[in-house]
């Protein structure tokens, strides 16, 4: 089939930025010198600032500037928000209504992209594995801790809905995603000075300095680059079921790092995950819409 190259590359680029954001978690958790408004905005500085070296790439229109800039900072300033006030557990777990909204964004910003049954079945076994996997019999919704709620829908939402929009931005190298972080990356850090003071960067000690670095490196650098690849040729909705697989790795990561038992619980909801991804990678039966002309040939 002529289609197939196409999007086994975009499933790749997918795959490897699903597990560039599992390692995320466990490598936040380690940071504990700076807030995490500081932190998502040293870590994007440091993924803007490794683009220098290709600036003359920087070519992109200045909406599509716009619309990552401002996706990539609202994102992360509405998830961490949301941390706060929320318990982290329960606003994790409503930031990753993402992978569904992806899938229900896709017929209404993509033409030629219906929603079909088997892609809403795939994201709500998604949904329903990561609610298990990331809910040990604890989840207590309270209506005190609604505003931190909305802050990480509003996050999902965010998400969601750049990652279908960018399709339909003008195209772009990959680097351009990467070079917008620089920014976004500021104005985060002029945020934090402005709600919580001025920034602790000579307190910071070198074992953090060396985490923040490899965030910029992967799951908030590079992975930036690989997803806006996946999206710009593949299927919106096939990567948005793939996504669930993040929060899964992600448990099954920390409970190798902290030592703990995988319990049945965790089988189960890979499970429920994987059948979701799988049936998400079933091919559509409507045609494939022309993906978008590759801007950094």
């Amino acid at each position: 089939m002529s289609g197939s190259p196409l999007r086994d590359r975009s499933t790749g680029f997918a795959l490897l930025t699903i597990l560039l954001w599992a390692s995320l978690a466990a490598l936040t958790s380690r940071v504990s010198s700076v807030s995490p408004l500081v932190l998502v905005g040293l870590v994007l500085f440091f993924c803007g600032a490794g683009a220098l070296p290709f600036w003359r790439q920087w070519r992109a229109s200045p909406v599509t500037w716009l619309v990552t800039i401002t996706a990539l900072l609202l994102y992360h300033l509405l998830l961490f928000m949301s941390f706060r006030h929320a318990p982290v557990l329960e606003a994790n777990l409503i930031n990753y209504l993402w992978p569904l909204f992806i899938i229900l964004f896709t017929p209404l910003l993509l033409p030629g992209h219906p929603l079909q049954g088997h892609h809403l079945l795939a994201g709500l076994l998604g949904l329903a594995g990561s609610v298990l996997v990331m809910v040990n019999g604890e989840l207590q919704l309270q209506y005190a801790y609604l505003p931190g709620y909305l802050l990480a829908l509003g996050a999902a939402i965010i998400w969601g809905g750049y990652s279908v929009l960018s399709r339909r931005l003008p195209a772009a190298p990959a680097v351009m995603v990467a070079a917008a972080c620089l920014p976004a990356g500021l104005l985060a850090l002029l945020t934090a000075w402005w709600l919580e003071g001025p920034l602790p960067l000579t307190t910071i000690p070198a074992g953090d300095w060396a985490l923040i670095i490899g965030l910029a490196l992967g799951p908030m650098g590079a992975a930036f680059v690989t997803w806006y690849l996946a999206l710009r040729d593949g299927d919106p909705r096939r990567i948005g079921a793939l996504s669930y697989l993040t929060p899964l790795l992600s448990t099954l990561l920390l409970v190798w790092l902290n030592g703990e038992e995988l319990t049945l619980r965790h089988m189960l909801a890979g499970t429920l995950i994987l059948g979701g991804a799988l049936l998400g990678m079933k091919a559509s039966q409507v045609k494939q819409a022309t993906p978008l002309p590759d801007a950094t040939s």
